[in-house]
């Protein structure tokens, strides 16, 4: 299992030293995310300012973009890295595609496989020279002239990872990706019941082996250096999980574990801009199991322990941030044996 961490600075002149910082740190990968900025600069910076560590996207929204669009600056990226860079994808949900992105919300699942199929195929063409050829419901890909072809790069195709929740996706990363990241917003027993059984099936589906889809998430870690600061320490993620347990897309996760009610309250006061209220809803007895709790010298153990044999790469939900008064390297070190 690797430790990875979120890619975090203020504005695009802190990236260098934000990169440079985490891969001295140890992390094996860091990601960007698509929140309040483009998920893609960071990247294209950070891979001039570090050597080791991977880029990737944790993930960049993909409907807003085209198929084409996502293999360009996936291509240019993974050389520009010398074969670091992985291409993280998913969907949104749909008032975000219509009412922030301004983009049409249609069959996301199937849509998002037709990109995949599509990315592919150019990435086919350009380092291979096979015919375009995709036609889909979505998408079609049956162009390309020497004008417009970037040719072949020095290293692999960019790995290419989805992002979601519920069974369709788990099975679309089986079938056809190099990853899968497992949303924030999970528990063992989601991932026992849900998860690892239907990313199984697209495997077999593709006659692929287990270890083809690399299952990684960002984990909700409540720590501090005593009880006092533990204690203070999980408002924000109440708060944080409270806010993605208010989507009826994510209800699985509290029904399988018999609180599917509070979904529906979630999402009530989430209309009324409860937020406050929103995070009362998440009890301790919740945080026990969709988060790790666990002082400053002993987190790491008790990550690597919830998650051996689950995932293959692990990344704090509270990016790595030098300097911020925790205790970076020892819990990195204690990861990493």
């Amino acid at each position: 299992m690797k430790l990875d961490t979120g890619l975090f600075a203020r504005s695009l002149k802190d990236i260098p030293a934000a990169a440079k910082s985490a891969e001295e740190h140890g992390f094996d990968a860091v990601w960007s995310v698509e929140t309040s900025h483009d998920p893609f600069f960071p990247l294209a910076i950070a891979a001039e300012h570090t050597k080791r560590v991977k880029l990737g996207t944790a993930i960049a929204v993909a409907f807003p973009r085209s198929p084409m669009v996502l293999a360009q600056i996936g291509w240019d990226l993974q050389e520009q890295s010398e074969g670091r860079f992985i291409l993280g994808l998913g969907t949104q949900v749909k008032g975000h595609n219509e009412r922030r992105f301004g983009v049409k919300w249609e069959h996301p699942g199937p849509k998002l496989k037709e990109m995949i199929q599509m990315i592919h195929a150019i990435w086919d063409c350009w380092q291979n020279n096979s015919r375009p050829s995709f036609k889909g419901e979505f998408y079609n890909f049956t162009l390309m002239t020497p004008f417009f072809n970037p040719g072949p790069i020095d290293y692999p195709r960019p790995q290419l990872y989805i992002a979601g929740v519920n069974e369709y996706m788990c099975r679309l990363a089986g079938e056809l990706c190099d990853g899968f990241h497992i949303h924030p917003f999970h528990s063992i027993k989601y991932l026992d019941e849900v998860t690892r059984p239907n990313i199984s099936k697209g495997l077999q589906k593709a006659g692929r082996k287990p270890g083809d889809c690399a299952m990684s998430t960002t984990a909700f870690v409540i720590t501090g250096r005593n009880d006092a600061e533990i204690e203070a320490a999980k408002a924000p993620v109440k708060q944080q999980i409270s806010f993605y347990a208010s989507t009826r897309t994510y209800s699985g996760v509290l029904e399988c574990h018999g609180w599917g009610d509070v979904s529906n309250r979630l999402n009530e006061k989430a209309a009324k801009g409860d937020w406050g209220g929103m995070a009362d809803e998440i009890t301790d007895e919740m945080l026990e199991v969709y988060a790790v709790t666990g002082k400053y010298d002993e987190i790491a153990g008790k990550i690597k322990a919830k998650y051996e044999g689950y995932l293959d790469r692990v990344a704090f939900y509270f990016p790595f941030i030098a300097g911020d008064g925790r205790p970076w390297r020892e819990i990195i070190e204690a990861f990493n044996g």
